[in-house]
């Protein structure tokens, strides 16, 4: 079935509720955990990842080294240094989990886990689910990642988001196999129902790639810490603005073990932490699955 676009959206006539707090800015920590799901030549894969810190001038073919120890460091510092901070400031995040970096460290994800965060599916490799040309493979991929990440954690995942761009069918697998909600979605500022999936109306959970620390790594992106902690505090001064005139909305901050977990730019997580603290009961920094329960109850399919 052809993915429906919808450009309209609400319109101007957008849902105004409050979320549990009595906020009506919603504030979804989102951290990568998928070290080791990379594809690699070390892991039998013909290609390496090209997405690192610096250009990667490796042969094809061969094994990176290099690359590899960029994703190491995330797990092997990066994840503590995150999951310290925020035991500190007392918030939970939603963890993007790839089943092959779980498989690979199901004691780091049990540990993440039971620190009070939410486990979600983030596919079972880092790729693309539109590289998938078959709905039976992406089911059986989908299921390994729920299977692994399960069991390693003690939590069945209710949530999905890939990199990149989602398949075709993607949707309707995740109602088929009782998703709560889908966040391969940048086009809005509040969930909503997709009634176009097959099996049942999906709720979708937007994300933000503007919000991301990912764009260190890009050439026209954050350089210096203050940067990115400076824009996300600029989208949360628009976002309180709109909430004083009775807008609800939410809003996704990315973060990447490997990235943001270096020293550097860790000021930028620790400034942006302390900006949600300073806000109090005005910003609600929650789950995507408490997001979306919440959001389901009050704006029902």
């Amino acid at each position: 079935m052809p993915i429906v676009r919808d450009l309209r959206g609400y319109g101007r006539e957008r849902p105004k509720f409050l979320w549990p707090n009595g906020a009506r800015v919603a504030v979804a920590l989102a951290l990568n955990f998928e070290e080791g799901g990379e594809f690699s030549v070390e892991q039998g894969d013909p290609r390496n990842e090209p997405t690192s810190e610096v250009p990667r001038p490796s042969t094809p073919g061969l094994r990176d080294l290099v690359q590899e120890q960029v994703f190491d460091y995330g797990m092997r510092v990066g994840l503590w240094r995150f999951l310290d901070a925020f035991a500190h400031h007392r918030v939970p995040c939603t963890l993007m989990m790839c089943g092959r970096a779980v498989e690979r460290l199901p004691d780091l994800a049990q540990a993440a886990v039971a620190a009070g965060h939410e486990p979600a599916v983030h596919g079972w490799r880092w790729q693309p689910h539109s590289d998938y040309t078959d709905a039976a493979t992406e089911r059986r991929d989908i299921e390994r990642s729920l299977a692994v990440m399960t069991e390693a954690t003690g939590v069945r995942p209710v949530g999905f988001m890939c990199r990149g761009s989602q398949s075709p069918w993607t949707r309707d697998l995740l109602g088929e196999l009782g998703f709560l909600y889908d966040s391969n979605a940048l086009d809005d500022d509040l969930p909503y129902w997709d009634r176009s999936a097959r099996s049942k109306p999906m709720l979708v959970l937007p994300y933000g790639f503007d919000t991301n620390d990912m764009k260190f790594f890009n050439a026209n992106g954050f350089v210096q810490p203050q940067e990115f902690s400076g824009y996300v505090g600029s989208a949360l001064d628009v976002q309180l603005a709109e909430a004083e005139r009775g807008a609800t909305s939410m809003l996704t901050i990315g973060l990447h073990l490997r990235i943001c977990g270096r020293p550097g730019r860790f000021a930028a997580v620790l400034a942006i932490l302390d900006r949600l603290a300073s806000l109090g009961d005005r910003v609600w920094v929650a789950t995507r699955r408490d997001i979306a329960q919440h959001f389901a109850s009050v704006v029902p399919a």
